[in-house]
């Protein structure tokens, strides 16, 4: 018999517009992504205007179409570009619903990495930050990654020793297009992941520009919790 793992008893570390983030009971290293409760894929197909709204519901779950674009990815990306992305492993049974397990990124002293909107928001562009987010549109736009738009809460910053080891992508890949990304150029791959990195510079300097707000800007990119046991509330949500 399948073991159902209970999250309804531990607090995410993360929301999202529609789901929810736990770390895994089992293993720290690893999280587990379900839906979340308030928010059912009727509630999401309603939303949609025409043509969208007339999709199968199945085509508004996240975790399976994030789990299907990982798969492609495993098959016909360069082992390296990984470096860049959070691996997924597959399902397990939760008290809420199918969940999708993958790589829990956390700094060296154990914490749950920071996304880049909160490390822009704390710190603006410093020298670090800079020179992260450069090797990252580098290496982006080299091995061609197909994704959405860069959005600075889906990228979260891994520091080692209080320095940027590296940015991974936790959320938002594959394309919107119908065309599976393997079916197109080498050129047209490599022209989107230009854009894309061009956009997230963009994105980049309007969060600039709102610093000087007293409050973050919406509740995307801001931890529920650090991923330690006594860690407390920080007043967001990812």
């Amino acid at each position: 018999m399948t073991k159902l793992i209970v999250l309804s008893e531990e607090r995410p570390f993360a929301q999202g517009g529609n789901r929810l983030c736990f770390v895994h009971p089992e293993n720290p290293n690893l999280c587990i992504k379900v839906r979340r409760p308030d928010f059912s894929l009727a509630d999401r197909r309603r939303k949609k205007g025409f043509p969208k709204n007339l999709k199968p519901l199945s085509s508004f779950d996240d975790n399976q179409e994030e789990w299907r674009v990982m798969q492609s990815f495993e098959k016909h990306l360069d082992a390296d570009a990984f470096k860049l992305l959070s691996r997924c492993y597959g399902f397990v049974e939760t008290d809420m619903g199918l969940g999708l397990v993958s790589d829990l990124i956390r700094d060296d002293l154990g914490t749950i990495s920071e996304t880049l909107k909160k490390c822009i928001w704390d710190n603006g562009i410093n020298e670090d930050i800079s020179t992260a987010v450069k090797s990252f549109a580098e290496q982006w736009q080299r091995y061609s990654i197909p994704s959405r738009d860069l959005l600075l809460h889906n990228i979260v910053v891994q520091k080692h020793e209080g320095k940027i080891k590296r940015l991974v992508v936790i959320d938002g890949l594959g394309s919107a297009g119908i065309v599976p990304f393997y079916w197109l150029t080498t050129k047209s791959l490599a022209n989107k992941a230009r854009r894309k990195t061009a956009n997230l510079y963009e994105r980049i300097d309007a969060l600039l520009d709102q610093r000087g707000q007293d409050k973050f800007p919406g509740y995307h990119g801001l931890l529920l919790h650090t991923g330690h046991t006594d860690s407390s509330n920080n007043g967001g949500a990812h």
